[in-house]
């Protein structure tokens, strides 16, 4: 079987690897080289440096395996018209961004930067306005995984959570559930809203203006989804009229985001290059989904774990 990685990973999982399945023909590079793809049947990929001439050439092409959670970047609909199958990574986010937004919160509730700017500036000042997160409630939209942890470690806090999805099922750490149609009934009410939501034509856009404008003042809204939850401008708008407090923001409708942006400068606003999911263990946490599922591929059992549909891209 020929597996062919389109990245280098550390050597001592390659090492691992190739202990584990002395029988396979791995092929580690830095780059997607089309004579290799003729010949692969399992591919291993962050999935960003797929085009559909790719797919096309991959003709004995089976599996592909993302080690990545997010997919609309790669061409999905030549995938699926192919009837490859497509596994990701789904879960191995979840403790690295609920601390990075557990971070973010914390830091805001309990005045850190302002702390930071008067310890560099030498000035001994404690008339801070640091608030509690105790008693707060949290809308978490996408209540999967990651949505799932926050919300974990929120309840830990004394945080009532609120999960919100399309169907409005129940959700693991959730004290209530609401459908996306019915987020103006809760927002009202809310202290926190924050997106791990993925990019689909249901949550293109979900939030307009008058999201915002029915959040509390006080509130902080935090984006750690994808950029396309809501258009920049409505974004800008929201936070420059104050309809909410705060804003984090992990991804942008255009990333990286351009250097004249007024987000960089307003004082309601944090700007985090997409670096949320960062983490020492990501390809550690991967390869332990990746070598089960190789387990049960090489057996003939196609029942993979986090198989997703390519043309719904999730």
């Amino acid at each position: 079987m020929k597996i062919y990685f389109t990245f280098d990973p550390r050597p001592d999982l390659k090492e691992e690897l190739l202990q584990e399945f002395p029988g396979q023909d791995f092929i580690f590079r830095n780059s997607v080289e089309e004579d290799i793809l003729k010949k692969t049947e399992i591919l291993v990929t962050y999935g960003e440096d797929l085009t559909e001439s790719h797919i096309e050439v991959a003709t004995k092409l089976q599996w592909i395996m993302v080690v990545s959670a997010g997919l609309e970047k790669m061409p999905l609909a030549e995938i699926a018209k192919r009837g490859i199958i497509v596994s990701n990574v789904r879960g191995i986010h979840k403790v690295p961004m609920a601390e990075s937004v557990l971070a973010h919160i914390l830091a805001y509730k309990r005045s850190l930067p302002w702390i930071y700017e008067k310890e560099r500036n030498a000035e001994w000042n404690r008339k801070s306005k640091s608030k509690e997160l105790r008693d707060s409630t949290a809308l978490i939209l996408g209540p999967g995984a990651i949505g799932g942890e926050i919300g974990r470690i929120l309840q830990c806090f004394g945080v009532k959570t609120i999960g919100c999805n399309r169907s409005g099922k129940n959700a693991n750490y959730m004290n209530d559930m609401v459908k996306f149609n019915e987020l103006m009934t809760v927002l009202p009410e809310v202290d926190i809203v924050i997106s791990v939501l993925p990019s689909t034509k249901e949550t293109h856009y979900l939030l307009g203006i008058e999201h915002f404008k029915a959040m509390k003042e006080s509130a902080i809204f935090m984006n750690f989804g994808r950029g396309d939850l809501v258009a920049t401008d409505v974004l800008l708008q929201a936070l420059l009229q104050k309809e909410i407090a705060y804003a984090v923001c992990d991804v942008f409708e255009e990333e990286p985001l351009p250097v004249d942006h007024p987000f960089w400068s307003m004082e309601n606003m944090t700007v985090s290059p997409h670096v949320s999911s960062h983490s020492s263990r990501y390809l550690e946490r991967s390869f332990d989904i990746f070598k089960p599922n190789l387990k049960k591929w090489l057996a003939g059992d196609k029942q993979l774990e986090n198989i997703i549909n390519p043309q719904k891209g999730y």
